[in-house]
């Protein structure tokens, strides 16, 4: 549920600024062509919008493999990750001051550019490509789910019970709740889009006290609702809670009530995926122009105009480029069809990197902590924690994946 670079644009540009010239990058000008008027409210509802989306449908699952108790908690602790790397990530929208500084962070990686450097930055650049591109495969898979849905029937009793499914042995006792971790971080982290959020907002009040109670506000009632659905869906089907709560199975009856919910999941994740898309194919396309800037093929565009359509430009590399991007994360849909196994490792692969290593990082550069004191040796020791607690979480999610596969 993450987007990348470009996400400020939910604000009005103004249309009647000046185009810029040869010389000022696009990035450059998109920073100076609108105005900030946002409140805690619009980004409250960014942050909605943005987390919850098809990792609430596992969430039932992963409490069946949890249990009672551990379940309820692992929602938790990745609610505090969350909140914290928010809270940290909204100190790098300024530069060097958090509140007061002179420079804008207009997103993630930039202000990974800014305050780490440059070699820091190309890493970030390639994990957020990489989020972008498996969160697409997830939205894929999940769409082609919701479109061929099943239904059982439930019995009115509350199920389920204190440790979860119960299995043959514990290495597949532990590997179920690996994988449920990795579900349930795939639901949460929006780090990645903080600072697109935080630069639509206006001050005073600094931005950063405004997205701070953003934050906490969307973090509180994400994780009641995300309670709610897990703890719902866990006590209505017990142990055998289904990977995706939507199609494993629902109510046998009103159809067109399951129906309904399906389509609009799958309306959403249609404009989930466009939205998450079009920041890729915005940094891919800037390079190539950089990269290549004699070339034809990168650069020449024309006009292609279809029957009850309008006319559109284009060039042929932005057209093979995004023929073959959706291509390939259709392709990987329908090798590895797998919700579960898919969500845990796309919530895994890229989580300790970009909601916890990161925002450490930017945040004791930002504070000037200094190395071996007593912050700054908690904040790794929080680093490392997560660090533990995500290799898990991708062990487990990978080998179901492999089960899945050749089961």
């Amino acid at each position: 549920m993450a987007v990348g670079e470009g996400e400020g644009d939910h604000h009005t540009p103004l249309l009647h600024s000046t185009l810029p010239s040869p010389s000022t990058s696009i990035e450059s000008s998109l920073k100076l062509s609108f105005k900030r008027t946002g409140n805690i409210w619009t980004a409250f509802a960014h942050i909605i919008t943005a987390v919850i989306g098809s990792g609430v449908l596992s969430l039932a699952w992963s409490m069946a493999q949890l249990g009672w108790i551990a379940g309820p908690l692992s929602m938790l602790f990745f609610a505090s990750i969350t909140l914290i790397s928010a809270f940290m990530v909204c100190n790098c929208y300024r530069s060097p001051d958090p509140e007061n500084g002179p420079a804008r962070n207009h997103s993630y990686l930039e202000a990974v550019r800014t305050i780490l450097g440059k070699r820091n930055a190309s890493l970030c650049g390639i994990l957020l490509r990489l989020s972008m591109f498996k969160s697409g495969i997830v939205f894929t898979i999940t769409s082609g789910i919701c479109g061929n849905t099943w239904f059982g029937k439930g019995d009115g009793y509350i199920k389920g019970d204190i440790v979860g499914v119960q299995t043959s042995t514990a290495t597949q006792k532990v590997l179920l709740v690996a994988q449920a971790l990795g579900d349930i971080a795939f639901a949460y982290p929006f780090s990645i889009i903080l600072i697109d959020i935080q630069n639509t907002l206006k001050s005073p009040p600094s931005e950063k006290v405004t997205m701070n109670n953003a934050s906490m506000m969307a973090t509180c009632i994400t994780t009641i609702f995300y309670l709610l659905c897990g703890g719902f869906g866990y006590a209505a089907f017990g142990n055998s809670a289904p990977g995706n709560l939507l199609t494993g199975f629902g109510f046998y009856e009103p159809y067109w009530l399951i129906d309904f919910a399906n389509m609009c999941v799958a309306v959403h994740l249609v404009g989930a995926y466009q939205v998450l898309s079009q920041p890729l194919f915005a940094m891919v396309e800037r390079w190539a122009a950089e990269k290549f800037p004699s070339s034809g093929f990168v650069n020449d565009n024309f006009v292609l105009k279809l029957p009850l359509l309008p006319a559109f430009r284009s060039n042929l590399f932005r057209l093979c480029f995004r023929t073959v991007y959706v291509a390939s994360t259709t392709a990987v849909a329908v090798i590895f069809p797998y919700f579960n196994q898919v969500l845990g490792v796309a919530g895994t692969m890229n989580f300790w990197p970009l909601i916890v290593y990161f925002p450490v990082e930017m945040y004791i550069v930002q504070k000037n902590i200094g190395r071996w004191t007593r912050k700054w040796i908690v904040l790794h020791i929080y680093s490392s924690i997560c660090l533990l607690v995500t290799m898990f979480a991708l062990v487990g999610s990978i080998e179901g994946l492999i089960t899945a596969k050749f089961s």
